[in-house]
């Protein structure tokens, strides 16, 4: 019988993720089929599996390694924080409520077994399960009501990987303080570790392999070096919370710029446009002249309303100087809601209810409510088709100007709808498909639109693009990993 695998985690962004990824390509290449799980995600970084339903981004990255399809049952349990201590729970992908973090923690037992059922469902399909752990496995004041690491490791009977990270410092202290915080049971689970994000002569490490080893007992199955020559999608938005130092730019290549929003949500929409050649992206998230951008994109956000207030104080002055100078603006599914005159929230959908006045720029008008709209959608600009997905509460409505998109398809049901909208003199755009710009001809097309004609676009598409990076992480993680001991 083939062990389930738990990828635990000294942290959070120690790069379970990536690891529980790069063990789902690697197992089936080798002719396991193998299938990703994690019992509860806390992102705003989600994205919709073929049935319609929404799960978190991480297993859909796994999944795509493990060559399957995406299905809920790998992330039964979603929460998609809309504030400090409230949170929307999505469960066996769809809409299960709002509730706040003490709510939440009071219906663990619920949660727990709804994430069972659902362990065992794909447990019946699959020959193997990578299982991935949240934030630190070893969190003394919440082991009680863990559903997500040690607990859920033990149901699927999981031999567990402690993951640590290098790059952060304190890696000895991370590996035998994680051990030290656990009750023996849990301790006799860990088989061993992972050491990630080396940078420098991993030789120079030898001695710190030895030490781990000798003190815990248990083996370092693998030091992985820091890697740039490939690109995993993020789980959350950890990899954007520190902004990009904008005195870095190459003043010679133009840049888009990416609004930083406090309640940002799929960030991943944007990993296309950062990868084309000669074209700079860049998060920000202070106001400030606008001018130096070749255009500004409001991103998703999970708060729209909260979000819409933020950039009201602070970055509205600056907008609207560069809309009259002519700049390119672009939103993107709450980021697009914020562009119009009011957005509406009578049910109080996103905390309490109420009427919030948009930027102004695009002549629309947005209605917050059930039921939330998830789909995977194809879509066309003028005779160019491109496919995306939809993750929104609520309708937009426009009372002037044009139509962006003409939606061909939602869930593979024909459509014959329209999305978005685009001012006049094409200066300011909004849409509410996610993965926009992952079609090349698409983005081409949208590069065109803001000035930028002289940029040679890649042929392959994000899926062809990732299929790669999946491959590269492969040969990455098995030339530092003793795959032969670890499965």
């Amino acid at each position: 019988m083939i062990k389930n695998i738990a990828v635990l985690g000294t942290g959070s962004d120690v790069g379970k993720s990536v690891v529980a990824a790069g063990l789902c390509r690697s197992l089936r290449d080798k002719g396991v089929l193998v299938a990703p799980y994690k019992s509860q995600n806390m992102s705003n970084n989600s994205g919709i599996t073929p049935e319609g339903l929404e799960m978190g981004r991480a297993q859909i990255v796994q999944a795509e390694a493990a060559k399957i399809p995406p299905h809920v049952d790998m992330n039964p349990i979603l929460l998609k924080p809309t504030g400090d201590k409230k949170s929307q729970i999505i469960l066996n992908g769809l809409v299960h409520g709002d509730q706040t973090a003490m709510d939440y923690h009071q219906n663990k037992g619920f949660y727990f077994k709804k994430a069972q059922e659902a362990f065992d469902r794909l447990s019946t399909k699959y020959d193997q399960i990578i299982l991935e752990g949240a934030g630190s496995c070893a969190e003394v004041n919440l082991m009680a009501n863990d559903i997500v690491n040690f607990p859920m490791a033990e149901y699927a009977n999981a031999d567990v990987i402690l993951t640590a990270d290098i790059h952060r410092g304190g890696v000895f202290a991370q590996v035998v303080g994680t051990l030290d915080c656990l009750p023996d049971s849990y301790k006799k689970m860990v088989k061993g570790f992972i050491i990630n994000r080396f940078r420098g002569d991993i030789a120079l490490f030898k001695d710190g392999v030895k030490w781990i080893e000798q003190r815990t007992g248990k083996k370092v199955f693998g030091v992985l070096p820091w890697y740039s020559h490939f690109k995993i999608d993020a789980e959350d938005s950890v990899e954007i919370e520190n902004p990009d130092n904008i005195n870095t730019l190459d003043p010679k290549k133009p840049t888009i710029a990416i609004i930083r929003l406090p309640h940002i949500a799929n960030f991943t929409d944007f990993h296309a446009l950062s990868q084309i050649k000669g074209l700079q992206t860049i998060f920000i998230d202070t106001p400030q002249n606008l001018s130096r951008f070749k255009a500004v994109i409001l991103p998703g956000s999970k708060n729209t309303r909260a979000d819409l207030e933020w950039l009201k104080n602070g970055f509205e002055p600056a907008l609207k100087e560069y809309r009259r100078e002519k700049g390119h603006i672009m939103g993107i599914c709450g980021g697009y809601q914020m562009l119009g005159s009011w957005v509406e929230d009578p049910q109080g959908i996103e905390g309490t209810p109420g009427r919030s006045r948009g930027l102004g720029l695009l002549p629309i008008n947005t209605i917050l409510k059930a039921p939330k709209t998830t789909t995977l959608s194809e879509f066309e600009w003028e005779g160019i088709v491109g496919k995306g997905y939809e993750i929104h509460m609520g309708f937009t409505q426009g009372f002037s100007g044009n139509p962006f998109l003409k939606i061909s398809s939602r869930n593979t049901t024909q459509s014959n709808v329209t999305d978005g909208h685009i001012s006049e003199d094409k200066q300011v755009t909004g849409t509410y498909i996610h993965g926009f710009f992952d079609t090349p001809a698409i983005s081409s097309k949208w590069l065109a639109l803001i000035g930028l004609t002289e940029l040679k676009m890649e042929k392959e598409s994000m899926d062809e693009r990732k299929e790669k990076d999946y491959n590269l992480l492969k040969t990455h993680f098995e030339s530092h990993i003793d795959l032969g001991t670890l499965c």
